[in-house]
């Protein structure tokens, strides 16, 4: 966590992390089964199709490495990106309620979508997300912990 550890605010510390799920290298590795299997009928497309699916692998492992995802006892915190930065905090008292979102290869597999509603009508969309009924539970404790005190 190196954008979170470096923008902590003084008292405050991380009490739940969230990974992105493992399934963002699905569709790499469907299209190197697919790029392998069309080698034998199709060469040049099948090794197209087997650079494309690294180049996929590789933006997928860059995704997940770069992707913080954080509650702290201050904020929740999302950042993204490796070169160019994207990052979302809300204040406790700013998040309104979290919305999970699962398909039926996410509820399998365990990942969703959430989407945190800030006050003013902020809605923060954080696809494929590893266990966001845990991340969602976890962050409203947290939240309910220190608002309560």
């Amino acid at each position: 966590m190196g954008y979170v550890d470096k923008n902590l605010m003084s008292g405050e510390v991380v009490l739940y992390e969230a990974k992105i799920s493992w399934v963002n290298y699905l569709p790499s590795i469907f299209l190197f089964i697919v790029g392998i299997l069309l080698i034998r009928l199709y060469s040049t497309i099948g090794y197209v199709i087997i650079i494309i699916s690294v180049f996929n692998f590789f933006v997928a492992f860059i995704t997940r490495w770069t992707t913080e995802l954080v509650v702290t006892s201050k904020r929740v915190i999302h950042k993204t990106g490796l070169i160019s930065r994207k990052t979302i905090e809300l204040n406790h008292s700013k998040v309104e309620s979290y919305y999970v979102e699962q398909s039926v290869l996410g509820r399998i597999f365990d990942f969703g979508t959430i989407v945190i509603h800030g006050t003013g009508g902020g809605k923060n969309p954080i696809r494929d997300v590893d266990n966001p009924l845990m991340f969602r539970n976890k962050a409203m404790e947290i939240i309910d912990t220190y608002q309560t005190r």
